[in-house]
C-alpha cells in the first residue's frame, strides 16, 4: 500500500479534552454546613457501650465544603468547628490536586483528632472527581462497580429477635449479618449464633464481632475476654461456619492475637481502630490478622487508608473497611472498596428499625440503597457521585 493510500486509512485522531478544571483550581474557603434533624427513630445501646444508650435521627448532624475559585466544591464528613481555622489556613490557596503535598502537613497540624484530616481530604478528593468528570472508584482502579453489603448489628437483644431481623434481612436480599458476641457468657453468644444459623441455614453469611478492642488501654465497659475465651469462641463459631470472628483480644495484644490465629481456622479480623500504616504493617508481619479492617475516618485519611489497602495486597490479606461513619465517610468508603480486587464486602451500619442505614444516608439527595441482591451500587457521578439535600442544610 501507497503512504498517501495507507494515510487515508488510518482513522483521525481523536484528541482527549482536557480535563474542565484541572489544575488550575485554588481553594478559596472551608465551612461547616449544619443539617436539619427529620425525625428521631428512638433510643439504643450498643454492644460495645453497655449502659450509654444514643438517639438515633434521621438527617442531621453536619458536612463540609471545600469551595474554590471557580465555584466547584467538594464535601466530606463533619469536622469540629474548632478545627476550622486550622483547615483554612492549611488548605486557602492550595491546589486541590496536591494531594501528596498536603497529606503531611494536615496529619502534622491536624492529626489528633484523624476524623478531621479524613474528612477534609474525602472532601479535596470530591474535588478532583468532579474536576476530572468521574466517579472516585474509576479514578483509584474500578475493580467493580458494586459491592455486596452485610447488615452490622448494634444492640445485643435476644436471640428471638436477632433471628427475626435475620430472616427479614435475607427475604430483602442481603447476604450476610454480623452479630454481636458482647453477651455476659460465652454460652449466650454461641447460642445467639446458633439460632440465627439454624433460621437462615448456609445461604447467608455469619460474622461475629467481639468488640474487644475499643480501648487505646486495657480497660473498656462490658465483658472483657480473656485469650482462653477467645479461643474456646473461635472454636465454636468455626462448627457454625461463620466468616470470622472480630477484635477477640485487646487492640494492642498482638502476640496474642498471632498465637490464636495460629490455633483456629475461622479468620480473624481487627484493625478499625487502629491508626497509621506502620501499625498495619506490624499486624502483617507478626500475622494478627487475616482480614484488616482499618476505617476511612481513623486511619489517617485517604491517604493512608489507601497506603493499608496497598500494604494488605502486598501481603496476600484481604481488607474489609469498617463502616466509615454511617454517611458520607462510607460512601468514600464504598469508592475505595470498588478500586480493590482484595475487598469483598462493605460493613453498613443496619439495625432497623431504629438504627437503620438509611438514617444517615438521609442526608444526601441521591444515596445509594441495598438492592434486592444485597449489592450497594457504586454512585457514577462525578467525585463520590452523592450530594447533600439542599432542604436539610439550615442557612
Amino acid at each position: 500500500m501507497r503512504r498517501r493510500e495507507f494515510l487515508k486509512s488510518v482513522p483521525p485522531v481523536v484528541l482527549i479534552p482536557q480535563l474542565r478544571f484541572a489544575s488550575r483550581l485554588k481553594i478559596t474557603a472551608i465551612r461547616i454546613i449544619d443539617l436539619k434533624v427529620i425525625r428521631e427513630t428512638g433510643r439504643m445501646e450498643a454492644a460495645w457501650d453497655p449502659g450509654t444508650v444514643t438517639t438515633h435521627r434521621v438527617g442531621g448532624g453536619s458536612a463540609i465544603e471545600i469551595r474554590t475559585d471557580q465555584g466547584l466544591f467538594g464535601i466530606g464528613p463533619a469536622i469540629d468547628e474548632s478545627a476550622l481555622e486550622a483547615a483554612n489556613a492549611r488548605l486557602v490557596g492550595m491546589d486541590p490536586f496536591a494531594i501528596e503535598q498536603l497529606a503531611g502537613p494536615l496529619r502534622y497540624y491536624l492529626g489528633r483528632n484523624p476524623r478531621t484530616v479524613s474528612s477534609l481530604e474525602i472532601a479535596l478528593w470530591d474535588l478532583i472527581g468532579k474536576a476530572a468528570g468521574q466517579p472516585l472508584y474509576k479514578l483509584w482502579g474500578a475493580a467493580k462497580d458494586r459491592v455486596p453489603a452485610y447488615a452490622s448489628m448494634i444492640q445485643l437483644s435476644t436471640p428471638e429477635e436477632r433471628v427475626r431481623l435475620a430472616l427479614q434481612l435475607k427475604s430483602q436480599g442481603w447476604k450476610a449479618i454480623k452479630l454481636r458476641a458482647h453477651y455476659q457468657t460465652l454460652k449466650e453468644d454461641v447460642r445467639v449464633v446458633e439460632e440465627v444459623r439454624k433460621a437462615v441455614g448456609d445461604d447467608m453469611e455469619i460474622m461475629v464481632d467481639a468488640n474487644q478492642a475499643q480501648s487505646f488501654g486495657t480497660w473498656q465497659p462490658g465483658v472483657m475476654w480473656d485469650f482462653r475465651r477467645a479461643l474456646e469462641t473461635a472454636r465454636e463459631l468455626e462448627q457454625l461456619n461463620c466468616v470470622w470472628l472480630e477484635e477477640p483480644r485487646l487492640r494492642y495484644a498482638f502476640d496474642e492475637l498471632a498465637e490464636l490465629n495460629r490455633l483456629v481456622a475461622i479468620p480473624i479480623a481487627g484493625g478499625e481502630n487502629n491508626r497509621g500504616v506502620h501499625e498495619y504493617r506490624w499486624m502483617l508481619e507478626q500475622n494478627v490478622f487475616d482480614i484488616l479492617q482499618p476505617d476511612i475516618m481513623v486511619a489517617d485519611g485517604v491517604t493512608g487508608f489507601r497506603e493499608i489497602a496497598a500494604l494488605a495486597k502486598a501481603h496476600n490479606r484481604r481488607v474489609i473497611p469498617h463502616h466509615g461513619g454511617g454517611n458520607l465517610g462510607t460512601i468514600a468508603q464504598l469508592h475505595a472498596i470498588a478500586s480493590w480486587p482484595h475487598a469483598p464486602w462493605i460493613e453498613i451500619l443496619h439495625d432497623p428499625p431504629i438504627a437503620a442505614y438509611t438514617n444517615g444516608f438521609a442526608i444526601m439527595e441521591n444515596p445509594p440503597v441495598v438492592d434486592k441482591e444485597g449489592y450497594l451500587n457504586v454512585p457514577q457521578g462525578p467525585g463520590l457521585g452523592v450530594a447533600i439535600d439542599k432542604d436539610l442544610i439550615v442557612s
